[in-house]
């Protein structure tokens, strides 16, 4: 048994690299996510009293960054800035073996003092932890490049199957969070009787704005919406299953996944979530060793293949509209 693990992993490194822009894209959309985060909302917004809590920002019991210096808005801000580029170099993907214990350190800090968190923060804080054993075996100057040794030694061995082991895990994690989520709604009775979906969009709160309601109202008031509510209980325990998918499969589940998260982002805009979700979906359903190309050639290339679009559109239209003229 012992000997076809290590058979198994000897042949995984030699030729399914893990350290590739996968993993990476992923980082650095959660650290640009809260980089925006921090730019967006000043300290005045993130660090705030609230019911039966004083503290402000809260620092009993933890060592977050933002509790070190005194506890005003002036201090707050400066420590927001430091931290927004210090989320900027590691958005940039520079030598992950430095950063990523830094990334989890700050995911920790934000997510233990901010008075306002979401599920994404929550995600955030767990991803970047799990992934600090990858980041330390990552050898890569940035983490856009692939490394993939020309010699395989016993150290690379042992730092791939640490890695991958940890990958195993983050896959498990993630699947998880869809479970939990699914079946937290099906023991919801307007979940199960199909208008859950409907008072979402419509809550005062976090409902659809006022163009999306113009727009989505008419659907959401027919039948339409039991499909709608009732589909996204469906996805999340098939994103639950792709745990078990086999590989080539991982596509069909990653695609609808990205849909589901894109939709909340625009119907309800939970934006930072929604990306954050996106990177976790990208670390459990996209195989690390299919890289994401970013060429300046593969560029070029969709740029052609939009203006080539275009081009034959104008064509199309204007054959069309001689030939209406024509037949008047």
């Amino acid at each position: 048994m012992f000997s076809r693990i290590g058979n198994y992993v000897k042949n995984s490194a030699e030729n399914i690299p893990i350290w590739t822009n996968v993993y990476g894209i992923a980082r650095s959309l959660m650290a640009g996510t809260l980089a925006l985060v921090l730019i967006i909302n000043p300290a005045e917004l993130i660090f705030i009293p609230a019911q039966g809590i004083s503290e402000f920002p809260q620092c009993t019991g933890n060592i977050s960054l933002f509790c070190f210096g005194s506890n005003d808005y002036l201090t707050l801000n400066i420590i927001r800035w430091i931290v927004v580029a210090l989320l900027v170099v590691i958005a940039s993907g520079w030598r992950p073996r430095y950063t990523g214990l830094l990334h989890f350190y700050i995911a920790y800090s934000y997510h233990e003092a901010a008075m306002v968190i979401d599920g994404g923060d929550q995600v955030h804080l767990v991803l970047s932890l799990l992934l600090i054993p990858i980041t330390l075996c990552d050898p890569r100057k940035w983490h856009w490049k692939t490394f993939q040794p020309i010699k395989i030694t016993n150290n690379y061995i042992y730092l791939y199957m640490i890695s991958l082991t940890v990958i195993y895990l983050i896959r498990v994690q993630v699947s998880i969070i869809y479970l939990n989520a699914a079946y937290a709604k099906v023991t919801k009775e307007y979940w199960i009787n199909g208008t859950a979906i409907y008072y979402f969009l419509n809550d005062y709160m976090l409902g659809l704005n006022d163009t999306l309601s113009m727009v989505l109202t008419p659907i959401l008031e027919t039948q339409f919406i039991v499909v709608l509510t009732w589909g996204t209980i469906v996805l999340e325990f098939l994103l639950f299953a792709a745990l078990i998918a086999p590989k080539y499969t991982w596509k069909y589940f990653l695609i609808p996944g990205l849909i589901l998260h894109g939709s909340i982002a625009l119907a309800i805009g939970l934006y930072s979530f929604s990306t954050i979700m996106f990177a976790a979906l990208i670390v459990f359903l996209r195989p690390f060793e299919q890289k994401f190309q970013f060429s300046m050639s593969t560029i070029r290339q969709n740029i052609n293949n939009i203006s080539l679009f275009r081009k034959n559109n104008k064509k199309f239209l204007s054959s069309e509209v001689n030939q209406i003229k024509v037949e008047k």
